[in-house]
C-alpha cells in the first residue's frame, strides 16, 4: 500500500501481489502479442477452463514465453515424454444443448502440428488433430474444435494428448465453451 500526498488530498493506492499482470515486453518473444492477453477468463463469452483447472497427467511447464494466452499463463510439454501426458478440461454447463468447443493456444515454428484432441459430448466422441504452429484464427487466441451437443453438468470434456507430436512443443492453455442459439 502506498499514500499519496496531493495538497489537501490524501490517498490510498492498494495493489495485491497475487493480482494478475501482463508480462513485460522483455520476457516474451511476441511483444506485439501482448496485447490479445486475456489475464480474466470471466472476460470471454461462454464456459472458460483454463489450464489451472485442468486434469492433467504427466509433468507439464507453465510459461509467459509467447503470447497471447488466458490467464496468467500457459503450460507446454517441454518436448518430453510424448504419448505419457495430458490435459483434460471438464465444464460446469449450465444447461444441455449445442456448444461451439474451442482451444486456446498460441503459435510458432516450434509448435506442434497434429495435436490429437478429443472431444466427449452427449453422442459420444469425436477425434480431431490441430496445427499449432498456425495462429489461432479466433482474436489471435482461439481455435474452433466444431459445434458438439452437450449435457447439462460435467459429462462432457475436452482431452489434449501429446502423442505423435514428437520434436515439437504442445502447447495447452484454455478451452471455451460457447453455448449456441436453438
Amino acid at each position: 500500500m502506498r499514500i499519496h500526498r496531493l495538497g489537501l488530498l490524501v490517498f490510498t493506492v492498494t495493489t495485491f501481489a497475487d493480482e494478475p499482470r501482463l508480462p513485460r515486453p522483455d520476457q516474451v518473444d511476441k511483444p506485439e502479442n501482448i496485447k490479445f492477453i486475456v489475464l480474466d477468463k470471466s472476460k470471454l463469452p461462454g464456459i472458460v477452463v483454463d489450464n489451472t483447472e485442468a486434469k492433467l497427467v504427466g509433468q507439464w511447464k507453465h510459461s509467459v514465453h509467447t503470447p497471447p494466452f488466458v490467464g496468467v499463463s500457459y503450460i507446454h510439454d517441454m518436448k518430453e515424454k510424448k504419448g505419457e501426458k495430458s490435459a483434460t478440461f471438464t465444464p460446469e454447463l449450465p444447461r444441455a444443448g449445442w456448444y461451439e468447443v474451442r482451444v486456446s493456444h498460441n503459435s510458432n515454428i516450434r509448435r506442434a502440428n497434429g495435436v490429437p484432441i478429443t472431444i466427449h459430448h452427449a453422442n459420444g466422441e469425436t477425434f480431431v488433430k490441430i496445427n499449432e504452429g498456425d495462429p489461432a484464427p479466433i482474436k489471435k487466441l482461439f481455435r474452433s474444435l466444431g459445434k458438439f451437443e452437450f449435457k447439462k453438468g460435467r459429462a462432457g470434456s475436452v482431452t489434449i494428448r501429446t502423442t505423435g507430436t514428437e520434436g515439437k512443443y504442445v502447447i495447452v492453455d484454455a478451452v471455451q465453451f460457447i453455448p449456441l442459439k436453438k
